[in-house]
């Protein structure tokens, strides 16, 4: 999982492609990860940079599958767009005895893209974690928690916000995280 720290319980890795309607999904060089203060007020106005995610998984068949399914899924929603811009997030957030992990520190938020997936990777001895989903008012329009490997949720940013909870150990005694892929799409002009 990811080897760059962001914080004392969150360790991270990132990388770019682009895509256009159809052909090739190209990795694009590394670069930092940027969201201006209108959507990040706690980290945004700032370049992040964080390690790469590694080539045998970015470039694994794992990882094409995802980025393919979100091109068709995303395309159909946006058919006008010619190309996308594509940033991939892993995400292992730990949670210890005296201190919950915060999955989004930021709390509710939007991620200043089109579209977002989010798909649980692992999740080992956590309790809570619970994504929420508002309207642009800020008002809540459910819930639910991602326990699963593959069980995923899809966000329209254009027309949401969402957050995730803290998360704690079942056993403060035993590691516990929870490691999320999230992959935004946002079109390119």
């Amino acid at each position: 999982m990811p080897s760059a720290v962001t914080r004392n319980t969150a360790w991270r890795r990132f990388g770019v492609w682009t895509a256009g309607k159809q052909g090739a999904i190209e990795r694009g060089a590394h670069q930092p990860h940027y969201q201006g203060l209108n959507y990040n007020t706690l980290n945004g106005g700032i370049e992040r940079w964080f390690e790469p995610i590694q080539p045998a998984i970015g470039d694994g068949a794992t990882m094409r599958t995802i980025l393919e399914y979100c091109r068709a899924l995303f395309g159909r929603l946006a058919p006008e767009t010619e190309r996308w811009h594509i940033e991939v997030h892993q995400f292992r957030i730990e949670a210890k005895r005296d201190e919950n992990g915060k999955p989004t520190p930021e709390g509710m938020h939007r991620d200043g893209v089109d579209y977002v997936l989010v798909m649980m990777v692992d999740r080992r001895n956590i309790r809570s974690g619970t994504t929420t989903i508002h309207d642009l008012d800020k008002r809540t329009l459910g819930s639910f928690t991602l326990t699963d490997p593959l069980d995923s949720a899809l966000v329209d940013d254009a027309r949401c916000y969402h957050g995730v909870t803290p998360v704690e150990p079942e056993n403060p005694a035993q590691p516990a995280h929870r490691d999320v892929l999230v992959v935004t799409f946002r079109k390119k002009a």
